[in-house]
């Protein structure tokens, strides 16, 4: 097993951040690493997302919605080819630090045969895109409504 883990502080409140995180049509404005998302936002629905890792290979895959808690946590797991291959839980958890003050967590488990093969890619490109989405997201959360939408 191979986990990631990032986070961010960011001056907004948790309903700001979420209603960031899940305006899924709104990501190739912001996003630098999941450029694209589509689906139904309910536990057991499945998404179709499109990664670009930084310095790594572009990919879409259809990960089914395991949790969709507002202004709490989005968890979803994923799969490479067929489950057990290569497969990623993956969260976004808002945790409220004080008013209008929060810390973002991205945290991805993976697990799978293929898992080992892919660790250092993990560790340098996929956390990179953890990374800078965390920070877009953070810029976009705390900029003036008006600057974005």
């Amino acid at each position: 097993m191979k986990l990631l883990h990032t986070e961010i502080e960011i001056y907004a409140p948790a309903e700001r951040v979420w209603e960031l995180l899940t305006d899924f049509a709104s990501y190739p404005q912001w996003n630098p690493f999941i450029r694209h998302i589509s689906g139904s936002l309910a536990p057991g629905e499945s998404l179709r997302a499109r990664l670009e890792p930084p310095g790594g290979r572009a990919m879409t895959f259809k990960p089914k919605i395991l949790r969709a808690e507002p202004n709490r946590e989005l968890r979803w797991l994923g799969h490479l080819l067929v489950p057990g291959v290569f497969d990623g839980e993956h969260s976004f958890t808002i945790e409220p630090l004080e008013e209008n003050n929060v810390r973002f967590v991205q945290r991805e488990a993976f697990k799978g045969l293929l898992v080992p093969l892919f660790a250092r890619s993990l560790e340098s490109n996929t956390k990179q895109g953890f990374e800078e989405m965390n920070r877009a997201l953070k810029e976009r959360a705390e900029a003036a409504p008006t600057e974005q939408d």
